[in-house]
Formats: C-alpha cells, sequence, structure tokens
C-alpha cells in the first residue's frame, strides 16, 4: 500500500524541542492539509534499587498545568545514543548513577502526529543519589516506591503520563526475566 505524496511543506515553527510542519499531501485523488511535529527522540529510564524501588519523579508539567509522577526522561541530544541520554537523563533529574542499564523497547509516542521514537531503558542504581543537575526550566520532587505499588499507581490515575506506563508495559513484560538481579521485582 502506497502512502500519501506530499505536494508542498512549509516550516510553521522553529523551537529547540520541536518543529512544526504543514503539508499538502495527495492518495489517490484525495488532497489534505496535515500538521507534523518533528522532535528528537526521547528516553525513558526506569531506575531500580537494590532494595526493588523504583525511583520516581514529580514534575511540574506546562501542557496539563499539574503534576505528574513520572519516571526519569527526556531528549537524546544530536550525535547521542539513546542509551547515553538515558544515563544522562538519570543522573540529571535524580541524582542516581546507572550501574547498569538494559533495553526494554521503543514505541512511537504519537505517530498520527511526531515523527519521533521514545526509548526505554531499565538502571539499576544504588541506593543514595548524588545531586540532581536539573534545567533551569525544571521543579522535580525525587522519590522511591515498591516496584509492587507501581499497578496501583497506574490504576488509580496518580500515574497518567502515556508514554511514563508504555515504559512501565515495557519493564512489566520484562518482569521474571534476570533484569534485577535474578529476583523479582
Amino acid at each position: 500500500m502506497s502512502g500519501w505524496k506530499i505536494l508542498s511543506s512549509e516550516s510553521m515553527l522553529e523551537h529547540p524541542v520541536l518543529s512544526v510542519t504543514r503539508s499538502q499531501r495527495r492518495l489517490g485523488d484525495h488532497t489534505a492539509t496535515f500538521i507534523t511535529l518533528h522532535s528528537s527522540d526521547w528516553v525513558n529510564i526506569i531506575p531500580v534499587t537494590a532494595e526493588g524501588e523504583v525511583v520516581l519523579i514529580k514534575q511540574w508539567r506546562h501542557g496539563s498545568e499539574d503534576w505528574a509522577v513520572e519516571i526519569p526522561g527526556g531528549l537524546v541530544d544530536p550525535g547521542e545514543d539513546p542509551s547515553q541520554a538515558a544515563v544522562r537523563e538519570l543522573e540529571e533529574e535524580t541524582g542516581y548513577k546507572a550501574r547498569e542499564i538494559t533495553f526494554l523497547g521503543k514505541v512511537n509516542p504519537n505517530p498520527a502526529l511526531f515523527d519521533n521514537t521514545c526509548h526505554t531503558f531499565l538502571a539499576l542504581v544504588d541506593s543514595e543519589p548524588g545531586e540532581p543537575h536539573l534545567d533551569a526550566g525544571e521543579s522535580i520532587e525525587v522519590f522511591r516506591v515498591k516496584a509492587h505499588d507501581l499497578p496501583a499507581m497506574v490504576s488509580s490515575g496518580e500515574i497518567d503520563h502515556c508514554i511514563v506506563i508504555a515504559a512501565l508495559g515495557f519493564f512489566w513484560l520484562h518482569q521474571g526475566q534476570d533484569l534485577a538481579s535474578g529476583r523479582d521485582l
């Protein structure tokens, strides 16, 4: 099956986080206008301590105008490997250092609009963090929960960020495998 042919395209917005393009496209004899959001790839990292606790963050989100419970994550910088970005974001946002990381999977965050991918990693971390190095626009609280408490946090709506829930889905799919020193989380 062939896709939509781009007839014309124009930039609507250029920003360090994303750019927006409007394009005229045709499929067969049907023509329509579409908006595409272009962004660097994203990473999520699920940090797990030796005690089986998952490190979470509570971060102010301007889109929802509310605090969101999440796992650390962010943009992959140009030329950076997603695994390096995950380790960097973990340390910047929480102060925790990854002793070992494992790739869990990747998703298309919203292929109707976005052209990027979100990569998810598991990190085994030490129990004591260093100092976070937050960006000027970040406001983050770091806390830990037992891994077995995560499903209730999702079902209650305490964790409602869809990409975080997708990352937790990968985490749960991999439970029982030897991802955390041979023990179930």
